[in-house]
């Protein structure tokens, strides 16, 4: 048996190389997104106040640390069994509104867009953002930074720094808005509002536009049947911040609906000995391996997820669009794979419409944005939708507030065996016998991971254990002198 391996894989966040086994006929046997490196967040948080935790678990990623960040302190609510002003709720959402913002035009853009605005299997050296730039134009790209930096500047704001921001504490939040800062808000949200609507365009121009690009879309080896999971509101529609959880199956139709704390009647994780990520599954459903359908256990999360999980979306724009997305795949729910790209974008002007409200909700620059916790501090859940997909904190503590107790279940986790079989079906469309296999080639099979924008930093903390280890000593002149092993 031959193995092919891609590694690294590229234009992700964290790392990560994926094998593909070819038999005696040359045809793919089997492939595996892989997962070496192990990070112990969940293991070096016990022991520490609980009230730590939304400074300390954003930096679990530079790319998401909002969606960690808000997670952990709506947990930290929950601990305490506070309930949080309306202010302060709105304020947490503006600021989650400027992070969606940023980082869906990050994935379009600079990750994942390049494939289909250079093209597949362009030249490596032309696949990125700057690729991406030289086909839409100079002042195109600066657009993209500009907005990329009101993203970011949105949540300096509420956090006092764009990346790794701590806003948030138990009971609401740190401080309110000055009328300059409103102002300032303002004129920003108008501003990715108009440029969200820019990118829908982009995406019809230039995605929709190709035949080739729709058919690969609507192509068999990239669709799935799974089930999908999502937060709603109370009238189903894509909620990013708070909600119940819901999720419907290969048809469509609700299997079920559940409050954060309610997670582990859900929820339960399979763990294989070839990746440091463990494989949740519905566990009303049960794990029947990296196999997708009605009887399989696997779900999806993240934007397409969201979607079909979803009855519509709450602002107007956005639902225009999400209606003309399934008019075009032929109705709900959407198993297209590569159309997560297209509910990114929907997501991205769905949060430039919140950008708009909130900066111009009447109450916004109140001082109403903090209650104090008095209760003695137990057990609580937090649950977010970050950009990759449902996010859910889960803590434990004592009397006195100290953490005994942690479980994290990242967006990207849960989208583990998705990606697996995904990342095995792209493979068996494109390398087939007597086919040269050429860096184009692997790049297409790369591009089923990178529809769901894995963020693999955030996703390997789940394992206790060591992690293995080689180090070669060497003299002056490169000569191997010794080598140490931890397996």
């Amino acid at each position: 048996m031959k193995k092919i391996s891609i590694d690294p894989i590229t234009r992700l966040e964290g790392h990560g190389r994926i094998d593909i086994f070819l038999n005696d006929a040359g045809e793919v046997e089997n492939a595996y997104m892989v997962i070496p490196e192990l990070r112990g967040f969940e293991k070096f948080c016990v022991g520490r106040p609980v009230e730590e935790m939304p400074r300390i678990t954003p930096r679990i990623c530079g790319v998401c640390p909002v969606a960690h960040h808000m997670a952990s302190a709506k947990a930290c609510d929950a601990v305490y069994n506070v309930e949080i002003p309306p202010l302060g709720k709105k304020l947490r959402e503006l600021c989650y509104a400027g992070y969606y913002f940023e980082d869906h035009n990050l994935h379009f853009y600079a990750l994942g867009g390049p494939d289909f605005v250079v093209g597949p299997t362009a030249p490596a050296a032309e696949r990125n953002i700057l690729g991406v730039i030289n086909k839409v134009g100079l002042d195109i790209g600066k657009e993209v930074i500009k907005h990329r930096s009101y993203g970011q500047r949105i949540v300096e704001i509420f956090g006092g720094k764009p990346i790794h921001g701590v806003g948030a504490i138990p009971g609401g939040v740190s401080k309110g808005l000055s009328k300059e800062e409103i102002d300032e808000l303002k004129m920003m949200a108008d501003s990715c509002l108009e440029f969200a609507k820019f990118t829908i365009k982009i995406f019809h121009d230039i995605v929709l536009g190709n035949k080739d690009y729709v058919d690969m879309i609507l192509s068999d080896p990239w669709k799935m049947d799974t089930y999908y999971m999502g937060m709603v509101d109370e009238n189903n529609h894509v909620n990013f911040y708070d909600g119940d959880v819901r999720v419907v199956d290969t048809k469509g139709k609700e299997f079920c609906k559940f409050k954060p704390h309610e997670y582990l009647d859900h929820i339960a994780e399979h763990v294989e000995p070839w990746s440091y990520l463990k494989f949740p599954y519905l566990k009303k459903v049960g794990w029947k391996g990296i196999v997708t359908g009605q009887d399989s256990g696997v779900y999806r999360v993240a934007p397409l997820a969201r979607l079909n999980a979803s009855d519509g979306m709450a602002t107007p724009l956005a639902q225009e669009e999400y209606e003309k997305m399934y008019e075009t795949l032929g109705g709900k729910p959407a198993h297209n794979t590569l159309a997560f790209h297209w509910a990114r974008v929907i997501e991205a002007l769905y949060a430039a419409e919140m950008l708009v409200e909130l900066s111009n909700d009447p109450d916004i620059g109140g001082d109403d944005y903090r209650v104090i916790p008095t209760e003695t501090p137990t057990e609580g859940v937090g649950i977010d939708e970050a950009c990759r997909g449902t996010l859910i904190h889960h803590y434990k503590t004592d009397e006195n507030g100290i953490l005994t107790d942690v479980n994290l279940i990242v967006a990207t986790v849960q989208n583990n065996a998705a990606i697996c079989k995904s990342i095995a079906d792209a493979a068996r469309s494109v390398i087939t016998k007597g086919k040269k296999i050429d860096e184009g080639t692997l790049n297409i099979v790369e591009m089923a991971f990178r529809a769901y924008d894995p963020c693999y930093a955030c996703g390997t903390h789940a394992l206790p254990g060591e992690m293995p280890l080689t180090l070669n000593i060497k003299d002056k002149d490169g000569n191997l002198l010794q080598t140490i092993s931890r397996k």
